[in-house]
């Protein structure tokens, strides 16, 4: 896993497991799954439209989003992004 990956996840599992006012995270970890599946699936739509009609640095800014908000999705479930990463060398062996 990249160490950025690492330590965002780190920080999402910290988000969830202490809340902290004003916090994004927390907040989403607190709406729960439904909400972050739902922005999961914006910010998906925004790669698309950025890819088909945006910049290069927007279609980068909306892919950050996306992952960021994935692995959010992942923590609320008690996954990791190491999972994916598993599932993806199952796949490309």
């Amino acid at each position: 896993m990249s160490e950025l990956i690492n330590s965002l996840s780190a920080i999402i599992a910290e988000r969830k497991a202490n809340p902290s006012p004003g916090s994004y995270t927390a907040q989403l970890m607190a709406a729960g799954t439904g909400k972050i599946a739902q922005k999961v699936g914006e910010e998906a739509v925004e790669v698309v439209v950025a890819a088909l009609e945006e910049s290069d640095e927007r279609l980068i800014s909306e892919m950050a989003d996306l992952i960021y908000h994935s692995l959010v999705l992942l923590e609320q479930r008690g996954l990791s992004w190491m999972d994916v990463e598993a599932e993806l060398a199952r796949r490309f062996k």
